[in-house]
């Protein structure tokens, strides 16, 4: 019997992909965007670039709860090289033309396109862009790649969820308290300008599911602060008419995302971030460090006599 060709195997997972949407309730669309990314991170975890990048952004949602985290279409890194254009188009052709096993889709280094950005960071990013083919399908991609942001507590090796029964990558990803810093920065940054509303929901997220200690979050909340020297000023993010005035946003993003489990009030959402951010924002200003823990859902609790007691 024939090896299968490279047209069937595209073919062949194509249309197990489709399987999946229709079993998932998922637009075709969004599965297949999420397996090129996968499959691009895969080769970066097998490049000789695996550890001058860091994954961060919306795809860590998917790294930490699958289950409920929001879908996306972009990647988003942390660049640990040169952040010229040229030296970055080097390395993304480089991943992409790795040769790893027949995962059905070809990446076309050809069309690579990139251009600077300069929001969020003390260095200039860069916006690669290029195309994907996996069968009849045309995948466009594009990747955001910061570069000199502080990075605390140290990034550590996670398994990235696949979508079929594949090898998954392996690579460096963002500390949750580094990813909810970057985010609260750009909160208390934007002010009433703020129409991230993906930067509350993932914050509100992580808050619900995951053990926080307090030290550690404050620190890093007060390295990403002073490296992006922005005041932490939270008068405007935390008011009612803040929440208020960002309820039909909320309520669009919310919609567009298919967020039903999330709360249909903003104004619930920013109590829930006051609650977990605020006691964190006061230990930066006053310099102080305690043992305090934040279990899911919280609140912050102090170790007294070896027992969790909420203050």
């Amino acid at each position: 019997m024939s090896r299968p060709t490279k047209r069937d195997i595209s073919a062949s997972i194509r249309q197990r992909l489709l399987d999946l949407s229709k079993h998932e309730r998922k637009p075709f669309g969004e599965v297949l965007q999420y397996y090129a990314m996968e499959r691009f991170l895969f080769r970066l975890s097998k490049s000789m670039y695996a550890d001058r990048f860091i994954l961060k952004g919306a795809l860590l949602l998917a790294v930490w709860c699958s289950e409920v985290s929001r879908s996306t279409m972009d990647i988003d890194l942390l660049g640990c090289i040169d952040n010229s254009e040229e030296a970055i188009t080097t390395a993304i052709r480089a991943i992409l033309e790795k040769n790893v096993f027949d995962d059905g889709i070809v990446y076309h280094a050809s069309t690579i396109k990139t251009e600077p950005i300069s929001e969020d960071a003390m260095y200039r990013g860069v916006r690669v862009a290029f195309e994907a083919t996996l069968a009849a399908a045309r995948i466009r991609l594009k990747i955001d790649i910061g570069f000199g942001d502080s990075m605390y507590p140290a990034p550590q090796s996670q398994e990235f969820p696949v979508l079929l029964d594949q090898e998954a990558p392996r690579l460096l990803c963002y500390s949750r308290e580094n990813a909810i810093a970057e985010k609260f920065e750009a909160m208390v940054k934007l002010r009433k300008f703020n129409s991230r509303m993906k930067d509350f929901f993932d914050i509100w997220l992580l808050s619900r599911f995951f053990s926080f200690d307090q030290a550690i979050l404050t620190k890093a909340l007060a390295l990403t602060f002073a490296q992006r020297e922005t005041e932490m000023d939270t008068s405007v993010v935390f008011s009612p008419e803040f929440s208020s005035v960002k309820q039909v946003q909320w309520e669009a993003f919310r919609k567009r995302k298919k967020l039903s489990y999330a709360p249909a009030q903003f104004s619930e959402v920013v109590n829930s971030l006051s609650l977990f951010l605020l006691p964190c924002v006061s230990s930066v200003v006053a310099d102080v460090r305690e043992e305090i823990v934040w279990r899911p859902l919280g609140p912050w609790e102090r170790k007294v006599n070896g027992k969790d007691v909420a203050f």
